[in-house]
């Protein structure tokens, strides 16, 4: 097993509280070895850290530090359900941009999360992606993460 959270420990970084749902749905599922988050918001301490579409009433820069919250939020799904300890890698990164008209930079907004991710799982970071461009997200939210994580295989049971 890994130490990621000893990992999260020296980069000072500490996991928020799941973020409560906000419709029908759970933050997080296992299916096999595969950990599947639902799309986080920018909660910070329970609250929206931002509103607004990227390009206009938010900057590119804000929404990149947006998508991080969004990922750290995910983490602390991942960690409620099976342990972050248990991560063998970060599979796939689907980042969601609410963006004004003509603003294209959404890869850029969702390195936030991949950054993060890369910091606290190094190698078993890299991971696949998409950054899509939306007209809304849920509660005017600019920016909205999901993640696909492998983990480690539940101990067999023996009877």
């Amino acid at each position: 097993m890994a130490d990621w959270s000893t990992r999260l420990s020296f980069l000072g970084i500490t996991l928020p509280p799941v973020a409560a749902p906000v419709a029908a749905y759970v933050p997080a599922v296992r299916s096999g070895s595969l950990v599947y988050t639902s799309g986080q918001l920018p909660f910070v301490d329970g609250a929206l850290a931002g509103t607004g579409k990227v390009g206009d009433a938010v900057s590119p820069e804000q929404a990149k530090e947006l998508a991080r919250a969004c990922a750290l939020n995910a983490l602390a799904a991942v960690h409620a359900l099976v342990g972050i300890d248990s991560v063998v890698r970060v599979v796939k990164v689907v980042g969601f941009v609410a963006s004004a008209e003509g603003f294209t930079g959404q890869p850029g907004v969702v390195n936030g999360a991949s950054e993060l991710l890369g910091e606290v799982f190094e190698e078993a970071g890299q991971h696949a992606r998409s950054a899509v461009g939306v007209a809304e997200l849920p509660m005017n939210a600019p920016v909205e993460v999901e993640l696909v994580v492998e983990v480690l295989a539940p101990a067999a049971v023996l009877v």
